[in-house]
């Protein structure tokens, strides 16, 4: 996936990494970046489209899917980290509405133009998918989930021409991550990595140092392994 001259959505494209995505993919000689924010975003070349979305307003998303035309890339971003103790269900739901939901519901819209290009949907995941950080439990809980629905996926539309991809993020410089001291590595290097990774047909990305130290044992791992052999049990008459 060359992302010269493709399609990009973004969500949650107005700051952090998801701003650090679009600049990477305009770099690499995008055509077009759909930005998907909440709110206004200010744009400095023609080539960036903004849209309003929440991904957790389903009118939204409706909306933003009929005003795409042609889609190459879906990048699922947008997410939300808190912390928490795992005491406030109203947290873990809220989680899950933005990190599981919103990236599921976004996909299944714009499904119809990825089937029509052979596309790739990237979904944003996190090293705490595969073992949760105590302090932020309800983020870690939903990146799991995430993970498993980006597998699930990757399975399901195989035989469509879709490809499916997970970023697995170690700790980067973003407003989420101000609280803790910790080395991170900077939007701009991750967004890197992730273009990399989805230029050199990585199933699972791991776009920066701190995910880096473990690329190499998951490819080769026993959990990389079932996961091929279940993908296996998928009919090729399945339709997503």
């Amino acid at each position: 996936m060359n992302i010269q001259n493709k399609t990009v959505l973004i969500t949650g494209a107005n700051r952090g990494i998801g701003r650090a995505l679009a600049n990477e993919a305009l770099r690499r000689g995008a055509k077009r970046i759909y930005a998907g924010t909440r709110g206004a975003l200010p744009v400095a070349d023609a080539r960036v489209t903004p849209l309003t979305l929440d991904v957790t307003n389903a009118a939204h998303v409706e909306q933003a899917a009929s005003e795409v035309d042609t889609l190459d890339v879906l990048i699922n971003n947008a997410g939300i980290a808190l912390y928490d103790d795992l005491s406030n269900f109203d947290v873990i739901e809220r989680h899950l509405a933005v990190n599981l939901f919103g990236s599921l519901k976004t996909s299944r819209a714009f499904l119809p133009k990825l089937k029509r290009s052979k596309g790739a949907i990237v979904n944003t995941l996190s090293l705490t998918a595969l073992a949760p950080l105590p302090l932020t439990p309800a983020y870690a809980i939903s990146k799991a989930a995430a993970f498993n629905m980006t597998q699930s996926l990757r399975a399901l539309l195989a035989g469509q021409g879709v490809t499916v991809h997970g970023v697995f993020l170690g700790p980067t410089d973003t407003d989420m991550t101000r609280g803790f001291e910790i080395p991170k590595a900077s939007p701009e290097a991750v967004a890197r990595g992730t273009f990399d990774g989805l230029e050199n047909k990585e199933e699972d990305i791991f776009p920066d140092p701190a995910s880096q130290s473990i690329a190499e044992g998951w490819r080769t791992g026993v959990a990389k392994a079932f996961e091929r052999q279940y993908a296996g049990f998928v009919p090729e008459s399945v339709a997503v």
